[in-house]
């Protein structure tokens, strides 16, 4: 009922959009004497406000079309190399006349709420040094119910077909959630003796432990009771989506959440970006709009993959206590030998507290001290572990030195 109830608003508030669109078009433009004034400024300062406030964003694109490689810039393009029903495989072309020997960088996207274009930047990072492949999720909304169901552990077979796909000595990234999946996944691959196992593997605050300092997310996951998650938070799909009828954990729903955590600073955000347009600032105006059209931008897990891993990871602790299946098969962290393994946290993180990437050490004994590095980031929350200044300048020169370092070792 909640997403038809959704849906139905959004139907609903249709007219108004376009009356908000049309009253700004009026209102700003230069032909109408009214836009320089104050009254102007503000009806369309408002109509802007309210038409982005009670829209829909759709999946943002790229938008990578260069990068820089030893100070010339070079043209990108992004292409996929392998697609699933659930997942594709991107991979950042570099356009360069010369073949460069540089490693095959990995990275697997969260299948938290946010489309894969919310790492654009951790990208960007990345190109000017490596072959940068990027998982990119599907919105379950989007996925007919003829196509079956996906689950945490179908999460962790197509990762490691991704691996499979690009062949040996790649290095993997994982941001936030797949941590766990990425770790299991590696470690299946290393007892099966498999050559296209990781190289290297960096985990960016994820939630391997989440019982080390937790967090406000970690302590809901565990104050409410599995049963009461599939009865409060999971919606079905309705017509005329593609997905109709598919049992979902909604995109809005998640969306609402990371809201109320820092409601105050949303708030205040937009607030501001209403003051810059009655002001003309059209550039902070701008980076709000940038900005928001990737967080508003949301999709829709399935209720099987959300609600195992609400259960295993949050829950339970399946990994971290040494009892996760895969398959009727033990996920034996212990096979994790020459895969080297850095960790990286945000000192401010308050969605991955401090402690619970770290644990992949802990938990992976077989790997030797020279292949290990753990690394915190003073003055950075969730979000600025991979993006932002920070990341730019020490973190992300820090995991291509991690990753040069190992390329083609230990094998």
């Amino acid at each position: 009922m909640l997403y038809s109830a959704y849906e139905m608003t959004y139907a609903a508030l249709a007219p108004w959009r376009y009356m908000a669109q049309g009253t700004k078009t009026i209102m700003s433009s230069p032909f109408n004497p009214m836009s320089a004034s104050l009254a102007g400024r503000s009806l369309s300062a408002s109509a802007d406000l309210f038409e982005r406030l009670t829209r829909r964003y759709g999946k943002p694109e790229w938008d990578i079309a260069s990068t820089r490689i030893d100070g010339q810039a070079v043209a990108v393009s992004s292409r996929t190399v392998k697609a699933d029903t659930w997942m594709k495989l991107t991979h950042f072309d570099r356009c360069v006349s010369d073949r460069r020997d540089d490693p095959k960088l990995l990275i697997v996207a969260p299948l938290s709420g946010h489309y894969a274009t919310l790492l654009r930047g951790t990208v960007q990072a990345f190109l000017p040094a490596h072959e940068v492949y990027i998982t990119e999720w599907s919105d379950a909304r989007m996925v007919p119910m003829l196509a079956g169901r996906f689950d945490l552990h179908d999460y962790i077979d197509l990762v490691r077909d991704a691996l499979r796909h690009l062949g040996p000595n790649t290095h993997v990234l994982a941001v936030c959630q797949p941590g766990p999946l990425v770790l299991a996944a590696a470690a299946l691959m290393a007892e099966d003796g498999e050559d296209t196992r990781p190289a290297s593997l960096t985990l960016m605050g994820s939630p391997i432990d989440t019982r080390r300092s937790p967090t406000l997310p970690n302590t809901l996951a565990k104050s409410k009771s599995h049963d009461w998650f599939a009865r409060n938070v999971i919606n079905t799909v309705p017509f005329p989506n593609a997905g109709a009828m598919r049992r979902v954990y909604p995109g809005f729903i998640q969306l609402a959440s990371f809201i109320q955590m820092n409601k105050d600073s949303h708030v205040a955000a937009h607030r501001e970006f209403f003051d810059h347009l009655i002001a003309g600032d059209g550039d902070s105006a701008e980076r709000h709009r940038v900005f928001y059209d990737e967080y508003m931008s949301v999709m829709d897990l399935t209720e099987e993959f959300y609600l195992q891993t609400i259960r295993e990871i949050f829950q339970e602790h399946h990994l971290a206590r040494g009892i996760m299946r895969h398959e009727n098969r033990k996920v034996n962290l212990d096979a994790l030998h020459d895969t080297a393994l850095l960790t990286i946290e945000g000192e401010l993180d308050d969605i991955s507290g401090i402690g619970q990437t770290q644990a992949a050490h802990d938990l992976c004994t077989n790997i030797p001290d020279d292949l290990r590095e753990d690394y915190v980031q003073k003055g950075v929350g969730h979000y600025g572990v991979f993006s932002g200044r920070r990341f730019r300048d020490n973190i992300a020169p820090r995991i291509t030195k991690f990753i040069r370092k190992h390329n083609a070792c230990h094998r």
